[in-house]
This record gives C-alpha cells, structure tokens and sequence, in this order.
C-alpha cells in the first residue's frame, strides 16, 4: 500500500472526517500499513499501549474476558473501523484483546509519534476532540440500553445496531446482517447468555421479525423490528 492509498483509508475513517487535506497528509507521514491473518491476535489485553489501527479491509473482534474467563465482546470492526478507540488519548496497556476474523489489512500509527504530531499541530488535536465527543455520545447510548432496557429489548436493539454497522440492503425493505454471529457472540456483545438469546431469536422468528440463511446470516425486517420496541 503506497501513500496515496493509505491517504485514501485514513480519508474515510471517522476520526479524520474534519482535517484538511494538508492535515491529513501529515498523518500519513507517520502511518504504515499492515496485514494480519485470520485467527490471530493483534494485541493482547495489557500489553503495552503503542499503535492505533485503522482497518482498511477485513475484521477484527475486540473482546475482554470478566473475572471468570468468560468472553466479552466490546465490538466486531470492520473496513474504515479505528482501535482501540483510547489509543491516542490515554497511556498504559491495551484495555482488550484484538482478534482477527478475517484476514485484514490495516494501516498503523505510533502513538508516540502522533503525540509529536499534535504538538507540532494543535489545531488537528482541537478537531479530534470534537470527533471523540461524538463517540462517547454512542457509548453512552449504549449504558443506558443496558440499564434502562429488560433483555429482550437489549438483544432487539443489538440486531438493530448491527443492522446499520454491519448490514446490506436486501428486497423487499429487509436487511441482511453480514457478519456471522453466533448466540454465544450476541450474548456476549450484552452481557446476556447464550440460552436467553437463543430464547428471544427463537420468539422474533415466530414472529417473522428475523430469519436466518443457510449461512447463518440474519435477515431483518428492520422496520418491524423497530415496532416491536412499541408493543
């Protein structure tokens, strides 16, 4: 991947959305690219905090793992996707596991060296902060499903959230969910387990609110499924 096409990744992630492109073209100065193959790890929770990456094609599942062993899925990134989200603004260790689902290419940046970045230019540090803001905004967004709705809510608004970030147009207004989830990765997405998510998927195919194809995707009736949040 040369400079222009790493440009060309950095342009559609999130973060950058409000540099110039003078700005960003300082960015890629100090940015490389990488590939990693599927059934990998990235980083392991605690090592040492040193690069930011930015998915350009693949995925990549960031999970933790509670006081039990147990699985926790923070989330499932794919192209044009940054983690960890902390990465440029915090010191210390990874706060999860990074693991690659599928064979992904990535484009890296030090932290170090994008600290002397900002100093050198605060201006793009003025504007990441803005973008930031608006990512603690869906976090919270996020708490507040867990404390404010009962389960079956929870799981509906999951299949809804993965319907816009991992989703494809289908007929007839439904949406085709195109990363392969299991229960077992849903429930823990929620904090749930994998029986009560069984449970609910079960209830919402009775109610042709969801389907499933033979390979394992979900197909959502998302409109539907909003309504059901309002029974």
């Amino acid at each position: 991947m040369n400079r222009i096409e790493i440009k060309e990744v950095l342009h559609t992630v999130p973060l950058f959305k409000e540099l110039t492109g003078e700005e960003l073209d300082e960015i890629v100065n100090i940015a490389h690219n990488r590939q990693y193959v599927k059934g990998t790890h990235i980083f392991m929770q605690d090592d040492p905090l040193v690069n930011v990456y930015f998915i350009y094609r693949g995925k990549v599942k960031i999970y933790k793992n509670d006081v039990n062993g147990r699985e926790q899925i923070v989330s499932v990134l794919k192209d044009g996707d940054m983690f960890p989200h902390v990465g440029f603004f915090r010191k210390g260790n990874y706060p999860a596991y990074s693991f690659v689902v599928e064979d992904t290419m990535a484009v890296t940046i030090s932290i170090s060296h994008f600290e002397k970045l900002l100093l050198q230019h605060p201006q793009v540090c003025i504007k990441l902060f803005r973008v930031m803001g608006e990512k603690i905004v869906d976090l919270q967004n996020r708490l507040e499903e867990q404390i404010l709705n009962n389960t079956y809510e929870q799981i509906i608004k999951l299949i809804l959230r993965l319907c816009s970030t991992d989703g494809k147009e289908m007929a007839e207004d439904r949406v085709m969910i195109t990363t392969h989830f299991t229960n077992r990765d849903l429930a823990n997405m929620i904090g749930s387990t994998r029986e009560t998510v069984s449970r609910t998927l079960t209830k919402l195919k009775k109610k042709n609110l969801i389907d499933v194809n033979d390979n394992g995707n979900f197909i959502v009736d998302v409109e539907a499924l909003e309504d059901e949040l309002f029974i």
